[in-house]
């Protein structure tokens, strides 16, 4: 399906068996585990497919937190780092064009950039969720994924969506680390922040438009609201635009 519509690249989310899961995400670490594999399978069947994986522990995790949880309830960034890093390093091994860290860790591109660099894997690209937002457009995806927080929120490590401030200065530390490509997450309601990075890089940005983005237009054009096709096309152009 992916062929006949002519889609250059996808990005890859694990959705592990629960069994698979447990409190340091120690699944993701497993080369043979889900996304490998069908990195390999993908690129075996479409070498010329662009695949890109995310990076992020939420999918592995009893808690479904973005990193390690300490005994006091706490992320311990540093651990978590470390893991995203690995976990990166064992997608780029089974052939992903490029990684996309997603955990709003601090300092996980740096960490990422240097185990790729160190295990001559140069050419495999860093695609940075930059600006990630505490965003209640979400949903759909976390309840797909059964990836919901079991306890307190990520509001800790994701933006708050009231701080463009933030949300720059956390892309360009990014760029700094050797992010390749710079992203906005979730895109439509966070057009001033897409053009307001693009007047401070030169980086490809990329706009993801979430679940709940995706469902908004999908339920109004359902409930006749609004032409599905030319809706779709004006908001992605706006994203483009900005």
């Amino acid at each position: 399906e992916v062929e006949d519509l002519k889609i250059p690249a996808v990005l890859l989310f694990a959705v592990p068996d629960g069994k698979r899961k447990d409190d340091r995400g120690r699944a993701a670490l497993e080369p043979d585990g889900i996304i490998p594999s069908a990195v390999r399978r993908l690129k075996k069947t479409r070498p010329d497919l662009v695949v890109i994986t995310d990076v992020c522990l939420c999918s592995y995790t009893i808690n479904g937190h973005c990193g390690i949880v300490n005994q006091n309830g706490q992320i311990d960034n540093d651990a978590s780092i470390e893991m995203l890093a690995e976990m990166a390093k064992i997608h780029a091994q089974a052939g992903a064009d490029i990684v996309a860290p997603s955990a709003m860790m601090d300092g996980q591109v740096g960490a990422i950039r240097s185990v790729l660099d160190k295990n001559k894997l140069c050419d495999t690209a860093v695609m940075s969720y930059a600006a990630k937002f505490a965003s209640s457009f979400y949903g759909p995806f976390r309840e797909a994924a059964n990836s919901t927080p079991a306890f307190g929120s990520r509001q800790s490590y994701q933006l708050a969506f009231a701080n463009p401030q933030e949300a720059l200065r956390d892309a360009l530390l990014d760029e700094s680390e050797g992010a390749d490509w710079l992203m906005v997450k979730p895109a439509l309601p966070y057009m001033d922040i897409l053009y307001q990075l693009r007047q401070r890089t030169l980086l490809p940005i990329a706009a993801y438009q979430v679940s709940g983005e995706y469902a908004m237009l999908k339920y109004a054009a359902k409930a006749g609201a609004l032409d599905e096709k030319n809706a779709v096309i004006e908001s992605v152009t706006a994203l483009k635009r900005a």
